[in-house]
């Protein structure tokens, strides 16, 4: 087996948890789900008085493949409704206090102390998510990986090389002339750097799956061009949405997990069809549930999600509980969570990507074992 490889992918805005996994003979559901629910005619089962969205069938089939974890009820002690404190908390891994440093971001300094990879994590999307923010951890953050690169508008032409140069020897001058300027020089050499590696995948790049028009199947062919390329990447990093469904509730969900499950499909067929879907996983979670009961047209903030892990080296089920609907049971209208996404993070980063838990998450949380041995 080779690395380990990881994407990580962020459903932004609050996943609905109760029409992404849905417990369509649930009596509150159905008393709580007035006019945003998901009819039994309509769930596709998954035993347990459970079923998936009718769009995710894609991801149903990798599920009864055994390759889909689907974790219940994850959260964090005193949940925040507040989509940027929230999404905050999953990224640096403090619930309690504003982070200063993303988990990914740790992960990556663990993996290369000497700060010498300069594409060991790749985002794709614009500005770059908190999660792989820390101090040193070199990052690229992609938009377009066919006109990826510094100056292209240039072309192969020598006004294109004499400017590339003429920022190298910018940055170059500038080392060592003290921290701030370090830093700053060192991060403008790691860009130009990183731009010229992953300028080069798409060329090395053979698939024959087809990929959805739309920003996440992009990205999700994306992150297998730069694994395909064998560059040095371990982390790949994309979001979709938003899933911040208070009007129009049920289209917009379903239109968008269209997008996700058939990105994620296809992402694991090339990879498998390049004989290295042993070495990725895909992790995918969300800042928040919604609230049990619809608003009328769509559903408010909530607590208590789910999330998933998929790939070959995934052990396929359910994990923890679906958290109860009964009144007594909720947490202010919302869902409890029963299982702290930290213990996720642990598993993922002492027991895949081989790091240290306990410098992101602070503590020890009891892994659940949807990884394979």
């Amino acid at each position: 087996m080779g690395e380990k490889k990881i994407v990580v992918v962020q459903l932004s805005g609050g996943n609905d948890y109760l029409n992404c996994i849905v417990p369509y003979n649930n009596p509150h559901y159905v008393d709580n789900r007035p006019n945003v629910r998901i009819s039994e005619d309509r769930v596709i089962p998954i035993g347990g008085g459970l079923g998936m969205n009718p769009v995710m069938q894609p991801i149903k089939e990798l599920y009864d493949e055994g390759k889909v974890a689907i974790i219940h009820g994850v959260g964090y002690p005193e949940p925040n409704r507040s989509h940027f404190r929230s999404m905050d908390i999953w990224h640096t891994a403090e619930p309690t206090k504003v982070g200063n440093e993303g988990w990914l971001g740790n992960a990556i300094n663990q993996m290369y102390p000497s700060h010498d990879n300069v594409v060991a994590a790749v985002n794709f999307g614009s500005g770059l998510p908190r999660a792989l923010v820390s101090p040193g951890a070199p990052v690229a953050s992609v938009t377009d990986l066919d006109s990826y690169g510094l100056m292209n508008h240039l072309g192969q032409s020598n006004q294109r090389n004499e400017a590339l140069q003429a920022f190298k020897d910018m940055y170059s001058q500038a080392i060592g002339s003290g921290p701030v300027m370090d830093y700053l020089s060192q991060t403008g050499l790691d860009a130009l750097k990183g731009a010229d590696i992953i300028s080069t995948v798409t060329s090395k790049y053979d698939s024959n799956v087809e990929y959805a028009h739309n920003s996440f199947a992009k990205a999700m062919k994306g992150a297998a061009q730069v694994f395909q390329a064998d560059i040095g990447t371990r982390i790949c990093y994309t979001q979709h949405g938003s899933f911040d469904a208070h009007t129009n509730g049920i289209a917009l969900q379903e239109g968008l997990l269209t997008d996700v499950c058939g990105g994620i499909y296809n992402f694991y067929e090339d990879m498998k069809q390049a004989n290295q879907s042993k070495d990725v996983i895909m992790f995918v979670f969300t800042e928040f549930g919604r609230r049990v009961r619809d608003n009328g047209n769509g559903t408010d903030h909530g607590s208590g999600g789910v999330a998933f892990v998929i790939g070959d080296s995934v052990k396929g089920g359910q994990y923890s509980d679906y958290p109860s609907l009964a009144p007594s049971d909720l947490l202010e209208g919302d869902l409890r969570f029963n299982l702290d996404f930290r213990s996720l993070y642990s598993e993922i980063l002492e027991d895949w990507l081989q790091v240290e838990a306990r410098p992101v998450v602070k503590n020890e949380y009891e892994k659940i074992g949807f990884l394979k041995n």
